[in-house]
């Protein structure tokens, strides 16, 4: 039932939403490029979807990973695309291999086959459309598993409406509460707001997390991410007291693998990683507030990285 579901909410917003990239606006830059034209917004992208690498993903939260892997799809591109950006390979520099919606239904399935848990759909705000008529396809070709959306959090909150019934877990990242530190290091000064109030309509729509039997995977759910930032405590105890109070249903997931990639050296506050008196800081909040998830080990997991992910996993799934 909820597979006919899902298959026809698809087919009632993949048009709609198809049409606004004619003057896109899917995300909160409204750059209105033509991208059924070719032409280019912030994300760097025109209606060709992009996509760097998928594989069974182990490293991602336990009940999202599982025992056999998400189905992880790496998207190219971004809009938010920020200065320490761990994935600025594909996201800021655009590598990757151009798909259209038969072959990345085929990605979808083909994971789905390997014994995947979920779908696991990594950056996907500004290819939604593309990425929307893929899922169509494969639900019509058999694709029943969990739809992960694993987003930066800068979000239209009247998209993330869109999406009810569709996705199934919501994998938000909350970066910043301050203006100042998201122009800062997104040149997204409005972050805080979109993230907070898409957060809101995710939590609206999917408050209540439902497990497997096991109760070893989700089925359906809000994870709220928070990458924790050198020199940025202060930011990261403010968000946490924001989720307790605005999405107290949400897991939350608190991340200490900060590396400085990319253009995190132009950053005086950026050049290190997390020490241990902030871990501890972050830490404690996290117990204080009884905020339940999970809270990353302080070590390199540079593994985590896009700069280590294998492009030639995808491959094998097309």
């Amino acid at each position: 039932m909820q597979r006919k579901s899902k298959l026809s909410t698809l087919r009632a917003i993949c048009d709609s939403l198809y049409a606004r990239l004619a003057s896109c606006d899917l995300c909160p830059r409204n750059c209105r490029v033509n991208r059924l034209k070719g032409e280019r917004g912030i994300c760097g992208i025109t209606q060709d979807l992009m996509v760097y690498t998928a594989f069974l993903h182990h490293g991602e939260e336990p009940l999202i990973s599982g025992s056999q892997g998400s189905g992880t799809i790496f998207f190219s591109g971004c809009s938010l695309k920020c200065i320490y950006c761990q994935n600025y390979m594909f996201s800021h520099q655009l590598t990757g291999s151009i798909l259209n919606e038969k072959s990345l239904a085929a990605v979808m399935l083909n994971l789905q086959g390997k014994g995947a848990h979920n779908i696991n759909l990594v950056t996907p705000t500004h290819v939604l459309p593309q990425i929307l008529k893929a899922l169509l396809l494969a639900h019509q070709e058999g694709l029943n598993l969990p739809i992960v959306y694993n987003t930066s959090g800068y979000e239209k909150p009247e998209i993330i409406r869109e999406l009810s019934g569709i996705v199934d877990i919501y994998l938000p990242d909350i970066k910043y509460m301050t203006e100042r530190i998201a122009k800062d290091y997104s040149n997204a000064p409005d972050y805080p707001f979109y993230s907070q109030e898409s957060i809101k309509a995710m939590h609206a729509q999917r408050s209540a997390a439902a497990l497997s039997k096991d109760n070893l995977l989700l089925k359906r759910g809000v994870i709220i991410r928070h990458l924790v930032l050198p020199n940025h405590s202060a930011d990261s105890l403010q968000a946490l007291a924001w989720i307790k109070k605005n999405a107290p249903g949400a897991l939350v997931s608190v991340m200490f693998q900060y590396q400085p990639y990319f253009k995190a050296q132009t950053s005086v506050n950026l050049r290190r990683r997390v020490n241990v008196s902030e871990y501890n800081q972050v830490k404690t909040c996290v117990e204080e507030l009884g905020l339940k998830g999970w809270v990353q080990e302080l070590d390199s997991q540079e593994a985590l990285a896009g700069v280590y992910f294998d492009k030639n996993s995808l491959e094998g799934l097309l």
